[in-house]
């Protein structure tokens, strides 16, 4: 006897995702004034809008996080000759274009733009097809236990214990898929705390200045360290969200929270506005001026989301923007004044910084065989270029800190400048290293965070400070 056809979910089930949410994302990327009109077409009922979405927007199948385990399951059942039919509340358009796609399913069945194919109307429509007990479903959510109720069997698939129980209690469960958990590892990954690292670049005026026994500076930057990570995490995941198709195709990057799926994006909707109000919340007790530059690094990482990042050579320029802007916004907190030498040195250091993340992001896509980074203005041919403009960055930054050290200030501020040199070569070292281990494929994409991680980017790191230290106390050698 042939086994009864197998229905099965799309959005939460199939897929780790959901596909109203994720076409209210891209249109809120792609026309975010279009997002205005949800509410009203929302009047017109949830299959209407959904409709009005999935025309608004496109999107690769191939790119979705899908359930693994499940989808190995169904195609073990097909080849056993059993019937699999897509029911999904998402809009036919996208149904189609998944179903198409993955080539299991016998029969597609979705909201058409006036009835929404969930819940009861989902039951209702599948008892019309295959009548009472004549199909068994495959579901995630509490809105499918109308559809169990109505089934022969249930495959509860990444459900809560409680939605387990219920399923069981109205049906014959076949096959359970666990739910997957959400640890601190991806609320780490989520808040991307190991970033926060470049917010301590908040506290170099501080040491810049001399005035490292400055008490109530400490506070202030402790205060604006917390409110620019906050806010920088909030800003990350906005990021995330907008860029889900980018980051799938990435080999690294789609192991991510949210382009994975393993957290709703939902979850990112609500809590990254909530992040930015307690940034600036935070930020109010450092002063005005830091609130002012806050809110400028926050726009400006807006922009570089929704537009900036995919202009060619404008996004590099806007990435070493943003981290010089945490040396300004330091500054303003503690009420210095920031030297020309600090801010030319920033910009040309930071901006070969991020000629490193995209030289490393090339060379991954060369790799894989790609002609250009999904998303970006590059091309994979562009990548000696870069290096190219990335390394004149570097030394450029060597050499405005060396015309730096033959200025008054070196003399006013340092008990011993002779000593002050020996940082030349040291940054030389570094900038070198840097590069050299980007084009040996063993950068991090971020290279902050790289430098950390990498014993020899430490050990450059503590001899510069020590070269300052003896500089500043005079200590000869």
């Amino acid at each position: 006897m042939l086994e009864k056809p197998l229905v099965v979910d799309l959005d939460g089930t199939l897929i780790h995702s959901d596909m109203l949410h994720e076409s209210a994302l891209r249109v809120f990327r792609d026309s975010p004034f279009e997002t205005l009109r949800i509410p009203f077409l929302l009047l017109k009922g949830k299959a209407f809008l959904k409709r009005h979405l999935a025309s608004k927007t496109e999107f690769d199948p191939q790119t979705l996080p899908y359930n693994e385990e499940l989808l190995e399951w169904l195609t073990q059942q097909r080849a056993k000759g059993r019937r699999l039919v897509l029911c999904t509340a998402s809009d036919r358009k996208i149904a189609d274009l998944v179903a198409g796609h993955l080539g299991i399913f016998d029969e597609v069945i979705a909201s058409d733009g006036v009835l929404n194919i969930a819940g009861e109307n989902k039951a209702a429509v599948l008892v019309q097809r295959f009548e009472h007990h004549g199909y068994d479903y495959a579901g995630n959510s509490h809105k499918d236990l109308p559809v169990w109720s109505q089934a022969d069997k249930a495959v509860v698939v990444n459900g809560s214990s409680e939605l387990l129980k219920k399923a069981q209690d109205i049906s014959t469960v076949e096959r359970v898929f666990p739910k997957r958990r959400i640890g601190f590892s991806s609320w780490r990954r989520v808040l991307r705390i190991h970033q926060w690292l470049k917010n301590l670049l908040l506290f170099v005026p501080l040491f810049a200045g001399h005035d490292l026994g400055n008490g109530q500076a400490w506070g202030s930057l402790i205060f604006a360290f917390v409110a620019f990570s906050l806010c920088a995490s909030s800003v990350y995941i906005a990021n995330d969200l907008l860029d889900l198709e980018s980051d799938r195709l990435h080999p690294r990057k789609r192991n991510r929270p949210f382009a994975s799926g393993i957290v709703p994006a939902w979850v990112g909707v609500l809590i990254a506005p909530l992040l930015l109000i307690i940034s600036l919340g935070v930020a109010t007790l450092v002063g005005q001026q830091f609130l002012s530059w806050l809110i400028f690094y926050f726009a400006l990482t807006c922009a570089y989301s929704w537009f900036l990042k995919r202009l060619m050579l404008i996004d590099c320029l806007t990435l070493a923007l943003l981290y010089t802007l945490r040396i300004i916004a330091g500054a303003a907190a503690v009420g210095h004044d920031l030297s020309f030498w600090l801010l030319a040195f920033s910009v040309f250091l930071f901006l070969s910084l991020a000629f490193v993340k995209r030289y490393a992001e090339l060379e991954v896509q060369l790799l894989s065989g790609k002609e250009k980074i999904h998303g970006r203005g590059y091309h994979t041919a562009d990548a000696s270029l870069i290096q190219t403009m990335g390394i004149v960055a570097g030394y450029s930054s060597v050499l405005v800190l060396a015309l730096y050290l033959n200025s008054e200030a070196v003399l006013r501020l340092y008990a011993a400048p002779e000593l002050i040199w020996g940082a030349v070569p040291v940054m030389l070292f570094w900038v070198s290293w840097m590069w050299m281990q980007a084009h040996r494929g063993k950068m991090h994409d971020d290279p902050l965070v790289f430098a950390v991680k990498d014993r020899a980017s430490l050990g450059a790191g503590a001899t510069f400070a020590a070269i300052l230290l003896a500089g500043t106390m005079g200590v000869s050698w």
